[in-house]
């Protein structure tokens, strides 16, 4: 058995907690506390004598805007923001000898504006729109950078198990920090704060969690050596240097059915996601105590998942795994679309399922996507990745919502995201892995 680098082995523990660190904010801040809220700010300017049950539009740049819907607007323009940056980031982290410097300054600059959400109150709901924009733009670009140093703590063959480690210690500390803010913001009183107040000191533990934890892997992965940067990307600008990488994708064929097979299924893992707390609350009755009981649950039972995932893939391989996991993403459709309504006990027994399934799927993912892409060129490819994901991420909820709108019910809108776990897998059984990797390791580097 060979020995890991003693310096190599303290950077890639480093790498581990940056996952620990940005789970936080996705967690607590995305999923769970900043879109409600700033729904109560939007509706207080709308309808300041009469904030609840308000049907007053905003006047947003002259159009009318529905306070309701700001949230989501605000996601969706982040989501383009970052769709339209990412490639020239990865260009840009390409060029550079540190990345764990460019890691920071994302995650800092990010993590500022999230802990400035405790700013965020009475009417100004366009602050915390602008905040988010930020965290979350600042976010996707510090991924991008933190997937391509995975090929830079870890050999081809160690890479599943790496990054579902990673995965891992991030479904812990966005669990840690959620569990934490949940008690806050259900016993206010106990810490002497109000209701919105327990809200806004939320969002800033999260900013503070991602900030303060960043300092580990931005001194721990210093220890790598420079990375060696070709003459010929110092020597051309980040945006020529991304059009030769796309020029160069004719040469990794590979990639291209890795990404449109890993567009598709993902696209439905996230709107699975993104739909089960409307399903839960509208469709089987549940309460808002309820969800935050399963994101908590999938949270905990996730960290074990992308654990067990990393060991099966191991064995198997991470392409095998991925098929089995999305044979189970089917399983969990089906499965939610039977759940009677008030089965609270059968759908924790479903957000079970669910937390196994998740990390492993998107840990593999990601270290079986770093396997197929050229050297010199990790970070462009992962923004490619990153910005793809993004840019057809609306497809699935889109979906979702026709067909619920067409039907009058949320269970055949479910049903229909099958489509995405089928096609995604037909697709990931084309994708010659040995060939990919022949092919990233001899193929032309469109970096050089």
């Amino acid at each position: 058995m060979s020995t890991v680098d003693p310096t190599l082995l303290r950077a890639r523990r480093s790498w581990y907690v940056y996952d620990w660190a940005n789970s936080a904010f996705v967690t607590t801040t995305q999923t769970v506390l900043f879109s409600p809220y700033l729904t109560v700010l939007a509706r207080r300017a709308a309808c300041p004598e009469q904030p609840t049950g308000c049907t007053r539009d905003l006047s947003v740049l002259g159009l009318p805007v529905s306070p309701g819907s700001v949230a989501l607007y605000t996601i969706t323009l982040a989501t383009l923001l970052s769709a339209v940056l990412l490639p020239f980031v990865g260009a840009l982290a390409d060029r550079t000898r540190h990345r764990h410097r460019l890691l920071g300054g994302f995650a800092w600059v990010g993590a500022a504006a999230a802990t400035a959400m405790v700013t965020m109150g009475g009417d100004r709901w366009w602050l915390g729109v602008l905040l988010a924009l930020v965290a979350v733009v600042s976010l996707t670009c510090s991924l991008v950078v933190n997937d391509a140093l995975l090929c830079d703590v870890s050999d081809p063959d160690e890479r599943d198990a790496v990054s579902s480690r990673g995965w891992a210690a991030g479904y812990l500390g966005g669990f840690t920090l959620l569990a934490v803010n949940l008690l806050v913001v259900s016993s206010p009183g106990t810490f002497g704060l109000t209701d919105e107040w327990a809200v806004r000191v939320s969002l800033a533990s999260a900013g503070l969690w991602w900030g303060l934890f960043t300092i580990v892997p931005v001194l721990g992965l210093r220890r790598l050596p420079p990375r060696p940067v070709p003459a010929v990307a110092t020597t051309q600008g980040p945006f020529r240097q991304l059009l030769t990488t796309l020029r160069g994708l004719r040469h990794h064929p590979q990639v291209l059915r890795f990404l449109l097979a890993y567009l598709i299924f993902n696209d439905g893992i996230q709107t699975v996601i993104a739909a089960s707390s409307v399903y839960g609350q509208e469709e089987l009755g549940f309460t808002s105590a309820q969800l935050l009981t399963t994101v908590l649950l999938v949270q905990a039972v996730a960290f074990v998942g992308a654990l067990a995932f990393g060991r099966i893939a191991g064995r198997y391989g991470a392409q095998r795994t991925v098929l089995g996991g999305l044979a189970l993403w089917i399983v969990v459709v089906l499965s939610a679309f039977a759940v009677p309504r008030g089965a609270f006990g059968t759908w924790l027994a479903l957000a079970v399922l669910i937390g196994l399934v998740l990390g492993g799927t998107q840990a593999l993912s990601r270290s079986l996507f770093s396997r197929l892409v050229p050297r010199g060129a990790e970070a462009e490819y992962f923004s490619l990745y990153q910005a793809g994901e993004r840019g057809t991420s609306w497809l699935g909820t889109l979906v979702f919502g026709l067909v619920a709108q067409l039907t009058g019910s949320y269970r055949p809108a479910l049903v229909a995201l099958l489509a995405f776990f089928v096609v995604g897998a037909v697709l990931l059984t084309r994708v010659d892995v040995a060939a990919g990797v022949q092919q990233a390791q001899n193929g032309t580097d469109p970096v050089r």
